[in-house]
């Protein structure tokens, strides 16, 4: 199927977008980006991704030149250009021509729709191994496009049978590369407050979940946690039943964690109306 995306200030067919060799966002690697999805034709928790997005532009002194309500039309045109019913939008800025070829300058947007593919259902109900990976990602509360160290690193991942890692540092966890992390202990939900991205998904199980309590956690509570599971936009919720070579909980995804799923897709059916 032929797509379409937002570029040079209007919507054309996805293959003839382009960027300069020199913008910022290729010879430095500085640019923002967020990612929705569509649900029966809807953009999912829009206002939530147009919140981080007009925000990570700030924060990275990138200018935005587009309304929160041209970005909103802009998006709903393109779902309709692309008959995109179940699937992606992914809004880009690059950190653009800088004179010094350092400075932020003004960067190009690009807002893309791209078909999704959701994991398999067997790591839903078998859950997912992470691997251990000291690391601290800059800036963790913009979603920038700096996914250096876990692109790289993730060659030897379906060699050791991961799906992905968690981030630590000095004994404590924060985050996965793509996802934010979460343990169940005693009945109660527990999520990182340090070095991570307020994930969407995050804020709405934190409004479902109902008791989360918001703090440090350390790796040697994920080995005594019941359960654990991550987080993302394309994931949902994804149990974790393995960190490294070792169980968590009793190696199966846990009822609190299958529970807190069977009400997100409930959200997401009422928020898609």
């Amino acid at each position: 199927m032929k797509r379409f995306c937002f570029a040079d200030g209007k919507i054309i067919p996805t293959e003839t977008a382009t960027i300069h060799p020199m913008d910022l966002g290729l010879i430095r690697g500085f640019g923002i980006f967020d990612f929705l999805r569509t649900t029966g034709y809807s953009p999912l928790f829009l206002e939530h991704y147009l919140d981080r997005f007009i925000a990570s532009a700030e924060k990275t002194h990138l200018p935005l030149t587009y309304s929160r309500e041209q970005l909103r039309a802009i998006i709903s045109e393109l779902i309709e250009k692309n008959d995109l019913l179940n699937g992606g939008i992914r809004m880009l800025l690059t950190g653009g021509l800088s004179e010094n070829h350092f400075s932020p300058a003004e960067g190009k947007l690009f807002i893309f729709a791209e078909a999704l593919s959701m994991p398999a259902e067997e790591k839903y109900q078998n859950g997912v191994k992470l691997l251990t990976l000291e690391y601290v990602r800059p800036i963790a509360d913009i979603k920038t496009t700096n996914y250096t160290l876990p692109v790289w690193h993730s060659v030897n991942w379906k060699r050791l049978g991961a799906e992905d890692v968690l981030y630590h540092w000095n004994g404590v966890v924060s985050e996965s590369s793509r996802s934010n992390f979460f343990i169940v202990k005693n009945g109660v939900l527990h999520t990182p407050d340090q070095h991570i991205l307020m994930g969407i998904t995050r804020k709405q199980i934190l409004k479902i979940a109902g008791n989360v309590v918001i703090r440090p956690i350390t790796l040697e509570e994920i080995w005594d946690a019941d359960e654990a599971f991550i987080s993302s936009t394309t994931k949902i919720l994804l149990p974790v039943t393995q960190l490294d070579d070792r169980k968590i909980g009793n190696g199966k995804p846990g009822p609190i964690t299958m529970g807190i799923l069977e009400k997100f897709k409930v959200l997401e059916t009422q928020a898609a109306i």
